[in-house]
């Protein structure tokens, strides 16, 4: 680094000896100054899309959002047929989309201890995300997380594991994907 600054100080002071000694001053006159340098002027913004005949719009990327759900058995972390079905699709939506990244976020419902119910929701979220990566998604384009019991959306009357409690709280056994990435429109 040192050698560079050197260097690079000895070729500028080169140069501006160079110069003192190409352009003799005159005893008389004063030294001209320059005047400071301007800024080259702002380029023209290009022509809206349509604008110029005989040059086709520029493709731009346009953000793509897609979410899915998917649901789970009772105490289990499996990928349901059902959610086969659900996952493929996205894949599929996902096939011409530049993708950043997709969240899988597991969640589970109340029966069960609050720490069980957290490992439960984590192994779903990864059991969704190694299904992806079965279908061809790039496992580091997939995040996922645990919520455990934490967000519900039915709330369910009722103690125990009664059939009909469980039956109640199926929708909170699920993974919620959100997909994210870009498409190129013109």
């Amino acid at each position: 680094m040192i050698k560079r600054l050197s260097t690079s100080t000895s070729a500028i002071v080169l140069l501006a000896l160079a110069a003192c000694a190409s352009t003799p001053e005159s005893p008389t006159a004063p030294a001209a100054v320059s005047p400071a340098p301007r800024a080259a002027p702002a380029p023209s913004p290009d022509p809206a899309p349509g604008s110029a005949p005989g040059k086709p719009a520029a493709a731009k990327p346009e953000k793509v959002t897609t979410a899915s759900a998917v649901n789970f058995d009772f105490d289990r972390y499996v990928i349901r047929p059902d959610a086969r079905g659900k996952l493929d699709d996205m894949v599929g939506k996902l096939r011409n989309v530049n993708l950043e990244v997709i969240i899988a976020v597991g969640h589970a419902d109340r029966l069960g201890s609050d720490a069980y119910n957290m490992k439960l929701s984590v192994r779903r979220a990864d059991s969704v995300k190694a299904y992806l990566v079965s279908k061809g998604v790039a496992a580091s384009r997939v995040y996922t997380e645990g919520k455990g019991e934490r967000q519900p959306v039915k709330d369910c009357k009722g103690e125990g594991k009664t059939k009909e409690l469980i039956a109640c709280l199926q929708p909170n056994r699920r993974a919620e994907l959100e997909a994210v990435g870009s498409v190129m429109k013109k």
